[in-house]
């Protein structure tokens, strides 16, 4: 029995989604702690932007946005071949386990630090490595609940969002409810982590206007790697087969026998 599950191409495929989906995920909450200048990234000025009273606002992003894009890449390719339900538990279960992770980060920063392990960086600039593992690793608690909040809601807005699209469309035009559904649930994800985390800190001008920037950074990027939504679809109908493929996507969308 256990060799019949390991060899059936959709559990095998399935098993390797979710751990990509998990895996990706915790990365991108445990780099989030980096800010780095998208203009510094492609050789360009500065944008100075000025919205909502706020100028020279620039794209300033978190290291976690580079992996996000993958996140909801991979919502919609779970989406169309395993459905709603298999997102969802994914989706579950990576913030169980990123809990998990800042849980244990928070345990290893209190652990007390070896006397010598402490000046052991400064020959490479580091003066005490115990406030360097503090700085990487210790986020505020704001920002993490922010961050798994926003994680989770727009995962179910982008699951949402792709069926309903797909209802209208049926199994045309994956670009619209791939794409669609992204752009919509990166929306709900930039702010929800905004106002939890910086509520209160930052004016409701300031979060309007990172918002709208860390979105445009996330809308083009959504644009811009939905040809890989295709290479994707292509390499899996190989993989499982036309008449397989016909069957994962009926069965997605909760038709069991057509």
């Amino acid at each position: 029995m256990i060799q019949a599950i390991i060899k059936d191409k959709p559990t095998r495929l399935f098993v390797f989604f979710s751990a990509f989906f998990v895996a990706n995920a915790l990365i991108a909450e445990s780099i989030g702690t980096k800010l780095f200048s998208l203009e510094k990234l492609m050789g360009v000025a500065p944008a100075n932007f000025t919205l909502f009273g706020q100028s020279g606002l620039a794209f300033t992003l978190t290291c976690g946005v580079l992996l996000w894009p993958l996140e909801f890449i991979m919502t919609d390719i779970i989406n169309e071949y395993y459905g709603p339900k298999a997102v969802r538990r994914i989706s579950i279960i990576a913030v169980i386990l990123i809990s998990y992770a800042f849980l244990m980060y928070y345990l290893a920063i209190h652990v007390p630090a070896a006397d010598f392990w402490i000046n052991s960086g400064k020959e490479r600039g580091i003066p005490n490595m115990q406030s360097a593992f503090d700085g990487i690793f210790g986020q505020g608690m704001r920002i993490i609940v922010g961050s798994l909040t926003a994680f989770l809601v727009s995962q179910l807005v982008d699951v949402t969002v792709f069926h309903k699209i797909k209802k209208r469309t049926g199994d045309k035009h994956i670009w619209l409810r791939a794409t669609g559904s992204t752009v919509v649930s990166q929306l709900v994800d930039s702010y929800i982590v905004l106002f939890i985390a910086f509520s209160g800190i930052f004016t409701w001008q300031q979060i309007l206007a990172i918002g709208i920037m860390n979105y445009i950074y996330k809308f083009v990027m959504a644009l811009v790697l939905t040809p890989v939504i295709y290479l994707v679809e292509r390499r899996i109908e190989k993989y499982f087969g036309p008449e397989l493929t016909k069957k994962m996507k009926l069965s997605a969308m909760g038709v069991e026998n057509e």
